[in-house]
């Protein structure tokens, strides 16, 4: 048995034995999120197996439930290429420290560096002054940290191939940005440190930087989906289908990870409350109940694609998925993606909701690529992506923790989610 599978029994146990069996437990809800941003899950990223552990967790949750594996012991095996902060993180202007996470992060494709060297602040002209271009061209950048702005940066492409290569000399990479940082994941590595900063944080006087990074590119990172059902008691070949990411963005340095409770422990939280309903000999409905908790959605929703290209159950045979994120807030209602294209199951939630006052708000949107929905709406699978709107604005950041979660309608989506689950599952 590997340590893995023994923390998942552990944590799974531990829930099973102090938990209700009855579904729709806010103190489960919380203990749930709080395990799933504790500082030894690092983000549930790609440094320190973040990722693993949190997998382990939910392998636990599920066979405590009772799920059925859709793979061996739970497990869907893919492997990715991620960039990924495992030791240093740390920057000076003059001798001022910054933050990381609160005052700086590294950009997703920032390569590693050990930096001391003067400022070289861009100046505007550049973009419409072949003068300032000349004069750049003659400025020696090999020992300067290029700092500019935002709108900056976004012109940079507009530039002459000459002046971007010039500049691209720099030994690193400043961009002050104007408002929230907000971090990502990619999969590729830059030649060079490039970190965005906030703006309000960079003293304008600054002449020197000091900066440490180090950062480390995994070229075929093994991660996992975790993925269980409910055999149905009736159409047991037939599934609907609950969906959300387990996966967050993990470390920055030694020191600071980002927790995401919000994105998207909240929406993990929900499938587990809704397996442990379906779970319940009485709940159980004709169709089989699948859940799918997806790696890697962060890095370009990875996880999801890689089960749509290789199913654990027929894609036809999905009557409906619905996919879980973002589910911590609420006061101004609930927004279904693909609402406005799949119209007849969005018109069957405004009933229900209309009936049960559930969320003071239901919106549609249209198609987007911005959820583990998307892979399979697009091999025609009804599929809709919920999410909350209002309060906190946490997101892609150190903020979004577990304490400052609101949940303000999960109840009320947990009741919206299984009505609509149930008349799906029911065949009707």
């Amino acid at each position: 048995m590997s340590c893995l599978t023994r923390l998942g029994l552990l944590l799974g146990g531990a829930l099973a034995a102090t938990a209700p069996a009855a579904a729709q437990d806010m103190a489960r809800v919380r203990q749930a999120i709080t395990q799933l941003t504790a500082p030894e899950l690092h983000g549930r990223g790609y440094v320190q197996g973040g990722e693993q552990r949190a997998a382990a967790y939910l392998q636990g949750r599920f066979r405590a439930l009772g799920l059925q594996p859709l793979a061996p012991e739970y497990y869907q095996f893919f492997t990715l290429p991620v960039n990924t902060f495992p030791g240093r993180a740390e920057l000076r202007a003059d001798n001022q420290p910054l933050q990381p996470g609160l005052d700086f992060i590294a950009a997703p494709d920032s390569g590693p560096g050990n930096v001391h060297g003067p400022v070289y602040q861009l100046d505007s002209l550049v973009f419409t002054q072949s003068q300032a271009r000349q004069k750049l061209l003659a400025t020696p950048l090999a020992k300067s940290v290029l700092v500019l702005t935002q709108a900056q940066a976004k012109r940079l492409a507009d530039l002459p191939p000459a002046v971007q290569a010039h500049l691209a000399t720099a030994t690193a990479q400043l961009t002050l940005m104007p408002g929230k940082l907000t971090a990502s994941v990619a999969g590729e590595q830059a030649p060079r440190p490039r970190l965005e900063v906030r703006a309000a944080a960079w003293p304008a006087s600054a002449r020197t930087v000091r900066l440490r990074l180090d950062a480390r590119l995994e070229p075929a990172y093994r991660t996992q989906n975790v993925v269980g059902y409910l055999p149905g008691t009736a159409r047991p070949d037939s599934f609907v289908v609950v969906s959300a990411h387990y996966d967050h963005l993990g470390r920055l340095g030694r020191d600071t990870y980002f927790p995401g409770a919000n994105d998207n422990a909240s929406g993990v939280a929900m499938l587990l409350e809704l397996a442990a309903y379906y779970a319940q000999p009485e709940n159980r409905p004709a169709y089989s109940v699948a859940f799918l908790a997806f790696g890697a959605e962060e890095a370009g929703l990875v996880g999801s694609r890689y089960f749509v290209e290789h199913p654990l159950i027929p894609l036809p045979a999905i009557r409906v998925l619905t996919n879980l994120d973002l589910l911590g807030t609420g006061s101004e209602g609930l927004t279904v993606v693909n609402g406005r294209v799949f119209e007849n199951q969005f018109a069957r939630l405004q009933r229900l909701n209309a009936v049960g006052g559930y969320v003071p708000s239901l919106a549609a949107r249209g198609r987007a690529a911005n959820s583990d929905h998307f892979p399979f709406s697009e091999r025609g699978v009804p599929a809709l992506f919920f999410y909350t709107r209002g309060g906190i604005t946490a997101y892609h950041d150190v903020l979004d923790r577990p304490e400052t979660l609101p949940l303000t309608a999960f109840s009320a989506v947990f009741g919206l989610l299984r009505d609509f689950l149930n008349g799906a599952a029911s065949g009707k």
